[in-house]
């Protein structure tokens, strides 16, 4: 998503007042400023407060687990200087006036995190001007603490929800003065989840448990190979079964994130949707892509990649600097497909009638279902209500809404709310999955131990894929990662591999990092062993050979977060360990932040325990520690179970695996111990859901070499 940078004056706006209180709303590029009075209101985020001083702030992001709700009005209750126990938080519908609401990409904070501020601390002056006002004072000697503006002249208070209608009368501040470190209440502080308490007591509602009169219950099946398709279905058994209200046939949607096509049963009850589902006797045609096999797939893509490919990027002389060279090494690391496996799978009621159409769906991105069901029912994007729900789970598989133009479609035919819940082993069949890849890297070391050139192909099927069916390999910036990293090599040249996609790509948490991290970590830790250097050292010095000024500030955090998890974990110690124990250390910078980890692992007869992990993160400034903490935490679950566990396989071109019995992700009793350091800083905030995996799957396979002498090249690992 594009980030830009606004003026203050473009995105803050007054709406006036709202049941005698104050309305003040925020405004990102693309999106209209709220108007002050009693016309329309449409700011893209907003506060209100009562008159009885009740406060309510909207999030417009979409929750998940990882905390949005709760950080970003954090910051605006910090700047309002509100009293947090009397803050309400609601999550905001799908609506062009919250801004961009697709979640992810580690974007959210970074993208609102000031303005949101600055809504904050624009209420706080307004209402500290209504107050100096009451008084007759000079602005100067009010301000405004927990709730309530003083007066610094003697102890006489007015109370926030006395002064709203006051306040929506004045005019926005120009330039709001925002806190500054020092003085923040909650930002960078240990708040609890506004939400808490219901999720600790069951009380949470997610998408899934959304229901209503007259609501039908529907389970699908779709055709198990990519672009095939029904050739007959026997509908009998099925349409016999009591409670079974319908089986309807659902058509391609040849739209990004439409519908694959396929057979839904409707009926009074989940359970018995599914149960006729299995009974429907179906006949596909497979098409072009019932060849795929994943095991030949990788050994092709290894093949593609050990031998020149296209051009992706070049700078230097990588030819000069390999012929030259004291050495030259190479290695070729591959990983497989993967897929989301949330906890709760896709579900959503959708409700079209003739002249509405109403959503209640756990997405990651409202706009997407608005843009996808006005195109199927052939009206405007805005006049499809989306409730957002939270999510149980999500990692990137919630962007994608052709569960909710399924159940849209059913719902149009039946004429009734329909609840469309797609099964685990349905989704784990005919979803979205991580791109498998195989990844070739050569490179030169000179006489002094200085890497000299580098050569990087990689090959892949691309997300782009999704949008252009007929790319042959990932397009060059895909493979912007290997030209941007900060190591300093002088001479580079990345090449992209033949890669053509034969089931849907889609976003994954920290998506290429994964794979590009484990690469350039895994391959540094290689080359630091063939020059004899201990791997940090190692890496410090590659990064110290960058002498590139715009790349100034990616090597110093890079090495910032080295030293830190160094530091920490006591990496230096090693020497003393076990003779089966060892450390690995690996770094890697995406989504604007950096991430060193180091792991600590037992090997015995090839089983590997990961027995500590220390991560150092910077992100800039953090809002909320226990949430970063949080974030780091479950990366490494997610990290672990792809490195050592989870990977999608293909036969014949349809999924094998079913669910978590075959696509195993970690469990409780694995779960190592996980130490979080963060970086203290006062740089705008970054990406810190996605960056943790990046480093992890490196950091483990160096470790395990460091242990045993073995080392591992593909994901996850095999013996």
């Amino acid at each position: 998503m594009t980030i830009s940078h606004i003026s203050r004056r473009k995105f803050l706006g007054l709406a006036g007042v709202s049941a005698g209180g104050l309305i003040l709303g925020v405004s990102v590029p693309g999106i209209s400023v709220a108007q002050k009075g009693n016309a329309a209101f449409t700011p893209s985020a907003f506060i209100h407060i009562a008159e009885s001083g009740d406060t309510v702030i909207y999030c417009g992001r979409c929750e998940m687990g990882q905390g949005i709700s709760t950080a970003l009005p954090a910051a605006v209750a910090d700047e309002l200087e509100a009293d947090w126990g009397r803050v309400t938080v609601r999550q905001g519908d799908g609506d062009e006036k919250y801004g961009p609401q697709e979640t992810g990409g580690s974007a959210s904070i970074h993208l609102m995190f000031i303005p949101m501020r600055e809504a904050g601390a624009a209420a706080r002056e307004m209402l500290v001007a209504a107050a100096a006002a009451v008084w007759g004072l000079p602005i100067s000697q009010c301000y405004g603490e927990n709730h309530i503006v003083k007066n610094k002249n003697n102890d006489k208070t007015l109370g926030y929800g006395e002064l709203a209608s006051k306040a929506a009368e004045l005019p926005i501040p120009e330039k709001p003065a925002l806190k500054v470190k020092k003085d923040y209440r909650y930002i960078g502080k240990g708040l609890p989840r506004h939400n808490q308490g219901d999720i600790v007591q069951g009380k949470l509602t997610y998408g899934i448990d959304t229901k209503m009169p007259g609501l039908r219950y529907a389970a699908i099946r779709h055709c198990p190979v990519l672009g095939g398709k029904m050739i007959s279905a026997d509908k009998k058994e099925a349409l016999a079964m009591k409670g079974v209200i319908d089986v309807i046939e659902i058509p391609r949607f040849n739209v990004p994130y439409g519908s694959l096509g396929g057979v839904a049963v409707v009926a009074d009850n989940t359970w018995t949707a599914e149960q006729a589902l299995k009974k429907i006797k179906i006949e596909w045609d497979l098409g072009e892509n019932k060849i795929y096999d994943t095991q030949k797939y990788k050994a092709q893509l290894v093949n593609n990649v050990e031998k020149p490919a296209r051009l992706a990027a070049e700078r230097g002389d990588v030819k000069g600097a390999f012929e030259k060279a004291e050495i030259l090494y190479s290695a070729t690391y591959t990983g497989g497909h993967l897929c989301h496996a949330p906890m709760e799978p896709n579900a959503s009621v959708v409700w079209v009638q003739d002249n509405s159409c109403e959503v209640w769906a756990s997405t990651q991105s409202p706009v997407d279902i608005q843009k996808v069901l006005g195109q199927y029912l052939e009206r405007e994007p805005k006049d499809i209500v989306v409730h957002v729900q939270m999510a149980g789970g999500a990692f990137g598989r919630k962007f994608k809404c052709d569960y909710v133009h399924e159940a849209a479609v059913i719902s149009q035919k039946i004429k009734a709310p329909v609840q469309l819940t797609w099964s685990r082993e349905e989704d784990m069949r005919t979803g979205y999955y991580h791109s498998i890849n195989a990844q070739h890297i050569k490179a030169s070391i000179d006489k002094d131990g200085h890497v000299t050139g580098w050569l990087h192909r990689a090959a892949f099927p691309a997300i782009a894929s999704l949008f252009d069916p007929s790319l042959d390999r990932a397009p060059a910036d895909s493979l912007n990662t290997i030209k941007d990293h900060p190591f300093g090599i002088v001479n580079l040249r990345s090449e992209s591999g033949e890669a053509k996609a034969h089931t849907r790509i889609g976003w994954y948490r920290a998506v290429y990092a994964i794979f590009y991290g484990f690469a350039f970590g895994t391959f540094a830790d290689e080359l630091a062993h063939k020059a004899g250097k201990d791997t940090y050292t190692f890496l410090n010095t590659i990064y110290d050979n960058n002498k590139d000024p715009k790349q100034a500030e990616k090597v110093q955090r890079s090495k910032g977060v080295l030293a830190l998890a160094k530091e920490k974990s006591g990496w230096d110690k090693r020497d003393t360990l076990p003779k089966n124990q060892g450390v690995g250390i690996a770094v890697h910078y995406c989504f604007r932040s950096y991430v060193a980890m180091v792991v600590h692992v037992e090997v015995n007869d090839g089983d590997i325990t990961v027995l500590n992990v220390d991560c150092a993160i910077d992100c800039g400034q953090i809002l909320n520690p226990d949430g970063a903490t949080a974030q780091m935490e479950g990366a490494v679950v997610m990290a672990m179970s792809l490195a050592m566990h989870t990977e999608i396989v293909f036969r014949d071109g349809a999924v094998v695996n079913s669910n978590y019995h075959d696509y195993p992700v970690l469990r409780i009793n694995d779960m190592p111990k996980v130490r979080v350091h963060m970086v203290d800083s006062d740089i705008k905030p970054t990406g810190l859901g996605e960056p943790g995996l990046g480093p992890f799957p490196a950091a483990l396979s160096n470790a395990v070499f460091a242990a045993s002498g073995k080392r591992y090249r593909d994901l996850p690992f095999k013996s």
